[in-house]
């Protein structure tokens, strides 16, 4: 079947064998990248209008007990920037954010050993307090943690739990998370739906995979029904054993975004502001996503994931930065009640 044919019956059933997919990624026809990204809008449309939902993010420790080689806040960087936010500051850039307009505070930190060794009573308690005092759905990445944790965060009502595979090759996986388990981290995500939480899964390119391997993830993370997926462009990270990396491009992100809108028509999508700033956001809307994440309110002192300072301080990773970028796309950022009713809807 030819790779415009495979993008019509993917926009149509939102089914695709592995091989097809493996054939759109590996295509460098511009006519098939333009419908693939065409009909990844139309979907968009077909089930959000005009709406783009935006996150405020936290990410309030930087911290982790990991060595993943991919990141600049591994356990041994000794060149990272190094913080932990006490909860009144946390709670004062959520509210900051929730003015702002956001849709939802994601509370991000590395595997924070002292988060563990307290059992996460602090951002449990955060949790209850962003509910109470701000009234906006919180996400929730603190890594693996165990079940009885996962429990515990559901019992709060924490609505999203994001933690990422990065890769469906195993053996990637051992290069990427060095000394951590593979099925112990689907385990997770697959507790956590079972518990009511929404799952945020997400991958990685850039990395040496393969079109094979990017076909694989995109079909296997089904099995962890997520309600938001996202994909994101390695970014060489200074003091971590990946710095020499040749960086890549952004085009097969792009691409796997489109895949991710017609597999999943119904799946909250991110543009993340940490790759390429404000201005790689129009091309990752027009490839089909519905949210914006990585909002970060200038001088606050937090630091972003792939970019820990693009574009922060000067104000273009904000709901006022991207508002403009969006209506000239004809979109708009969404209402909290429209966020609210997309979550009773989608469960």
């Amino acid at each position: 079947m030819k790779e415009k044919d495979i993008i019509k019956k993917l926009a149509t059933t939102a089914k695709a064998e592995k091989e097809e997919l493996i054939s759109i990624l590996a295509s460098e026809d511009k006519d098939t990248s333009d419908l693939l990204f065409a009909s990844a809008r139309d979907t968009r449309t077909r089930f959000f209008g005009d709406k783009i939902f935006a996150y405020g993010f936290v990410y309030f420790s930087t911290y982790c007990r990991n060595n993943c080689n991919f990141c600049y806040f591994r356990r041994d960087n000794e060149h990272t920037i190094r913080y932990r936010k006490d909860s009144e500051e946390v709670l004062a850039i959520a509210k900051e954010l929730a003015d702002s307009g956001v849709n939802l505070i994601d509370l991000t930190l590395g595997e924070d050993p002292s988060l563990h060794k307290e059992g996460f009573a602090s951002m449990l308690d955060l949790v209850d307090e962003i509910h109470d005092r701000i009234n906006l759905p919180v996400m929730i990445s603190p890594g693996v943690i165990s079940d009885e944790l996962i429990e515990e965060f559901a019992r709060r009502n924490a609505e999203f739990y994001a933690l990422y595979q990065e890769t469906y090759n195993r053996q990637l996986f051992k290069k990427l998370r060095v000394h951590q388990d593979f099925d112990e981290r689907m385990h997770a995500k697959i507790k956590a739906r079972e518990c009511g939480m929404f799952i945020e899964e997400g991958i990685m390119t850039g990395l040496g995979e393969t079109e094979e391997d990017i076909a694989d993830a995109l079909l296997a993370m089904a099995k962890v029904k997520p309600s938001q997926i996202r994909v994101m462009t390695f970014v060489p990270q200074s003091g971590t054993p990946m710095a020499e990396m040749e960086p890549q491009d952004h085009d097969m992100e792009l691409k796997i975004i489109a895949l991710m809108r017609l597999l999943y028509p119904k799946a909250l999508i991110p543009a993340s502001l940490d790759v390429e700033g404000i201005e790689g956001l129009e091309s990752r809307i027009n490839a089909g996503c519905n949210v914006v994440t990585s909002i970060i309110p200038p001088t606050s002192g937090l630091a972003g994931v792939a970019q820990s300072t693009m574009d922060v301080n000067e104000g273009y990773r904000t709901v006022a930065g991207i508002t403009p970028r969006l209506n000239a796309l004809g979109l708009r950022v969404a209402e909290d009640d429209e966020y609210k009713r997309w979550m009773k809807e989608a469960w």
